[in-house]
């Protein structure tokens, strides 16, 4: 078996990465906010005057499913230009680098959806598989963010990777397995304006925004009516729009549109989303609904598969010679990268809108459980890189400069 070559020994973190993760702390922050004040009129005397709020309809379409629908779909936009960017300049641009977080991310998907699997297999709630398989990233980078140099900066890189690749799983589980009544024409329709995109780019070389937004918009509009989720157009319109694949250049479409769109999604898109999805109403039996199988099969899944698949499979692929770890990283980093995994939330609350709609007891039985899991693996990851995951003498140098 041939060793793999090192690699470089030190290399700078980008300035949209940087950017991005910085937004992500101060995002987290306010997606706890925004959950807590959901939680507290949810369950007060406003509760039903609350909750109704997002179930009334504008324009032919809930409040709630404008949210998850429409505002989602730019939150796909800027998790597709990300991993655009992963792919082009970041851990993913290289095979190498790539396969690490790759297999790890296969892991955090595999382990939790075979752990919910094995409670709930042929049940009613066989549909929720898919709710453990994926991490939050503003989440799960603002709790590494709040440890600063704590932690060595590979890890931001290792983590952030991973939860692209994460939540890229977790897109394709959504579009092969959560789709509705398909109408073939319509998704031909979208297919086709997507083409269209791709040629103004390959072809025509188009530079400006517009044209790709409102192809994009055609594009939504038509995937709503497919029965494939709309929110997947976000995705494909990302990798429509022009790349260069040189570091932070102002001159690219997709690189002005992710510095354009970060703060919205942050501190608008997504607090909307979890005011509009963590209206939880915690009855009289929620502690007995925990120990239903479903819950159990989200809660083990988030706060035990996602460390155990994420650190098993990388060990597995450093073992085989498929790839390394990062200079300055160490197993014990892994796992608690492999921790923070657990904090599904988002993703997870997604999802379970898919799996369950039209069954909002089970909706509410498995947000209660993903809030409770992502709890958990947000304070267990903090707690264990805060212990452990500063350099050790024995270390090798670090490999990564963040300045």
């Amino acid at each position: 078996m041939h060793s793999i070559p090192p690699a470089p020994a030190r290399f700078s973190l980008s300035r949209s990465f940087k950017e991005f993760t910085a937004s992500s702390k101060a995002g987290g922050i306010v997606l706890i906010a925004c959950t807590l004040v959901s939680l507290a009129l949810a369950n007060s005397a406003l509760g039903p005057s609350y909750l109704g709020f997002w179930h009334q309809y504008v324009a032919g379409l809930s409040i709630e499913h404008w949210i998850n629908d429409a505002l989602m779909a730019v939150f796909f936009l800027l998790i597709g230009l990300e991993l655009e960017r992963e792919l082009y300049n970041g851990e993913l641009s290289d095979l190498r680098n790539a396969m690490l977080p790759m297999l790890a991310a296969a892991g955090g998907i595999a382990v939790p959806a075979l752990i919910h699997f094995a409670f709930n297999g042929g049940s009613a709630t066989q549909a929720g598989v898919g709710i453990p398989m994926a991490t939050d990233i503003a989440f799960a980078l603002g709790v590494l963010a709040l440890l600063g140099s704590r932690v060595p900066a590979s890890l931001k890189i290792f983590l952030t990777a991973l939860a692209v690749m994460d939540d890229l799983g977790a897109i394709v589980v959504i579009a092969l397995f959560y789709t509705n009544d398909l109408a073939f024409l319509y998704l031909l329709g979208a297919l086709a304006v997507f083409a269209a995109l791709v040629a103004m780019n390959r072809l025509l070389h188009v530079m400006a925004l517009l044209p790709y937004l409102i192809g994009g918009a055609l594009m939504w509009f038509l995937m709503l009516k497919s029965g494939v989720h709309a929110t997947i157009a976000g995705v494909l319109l990302a990798f429509a729009i022009p790349y260069s694949a040189k570091e932070d250049d102002v001159e690219s479409p997709s690189h002005r549109l992710e510095h354009i769109l970060h703060k919205p999604v942050t501190f608008l898109i997504l607090p909307v989303f979890a005011l509009a999805n963590t209206g939880i109403v915690i009855g009289a039996g929620w502690a007995a609904e925990l120990l239903s199988a479903n819950s159990l099969g989200i809660i083990l899944g988030l706060v035990i598969g996602k460390p155990v698949g994420i650190f098993l499979f990388s060990f597995a692929a450093v073992s085989l010679g498929l790839c390394r770890l990062p200079l300055d990283l160490a197993w014990r980093h892994i796992m608690g990268a492999g921790l923070l995994g657990g904090i599904g939330f988002t993703m997870s609350i997604f999802i379970t809108n898919l799996a369950f709609s039209g069954a909002p007891d089970a909706i509410n039985a498995s947000k209660m459980a993903i809030l409770l899991a992502s709890l958990v693996a947000g304070i267990a990851g903090f707690t264990w890189l805060k212990l452990l995951g500063a350099p050790h003498a024995s270390d090798p140098d670090r490999a990564t400069v963040d300045r």
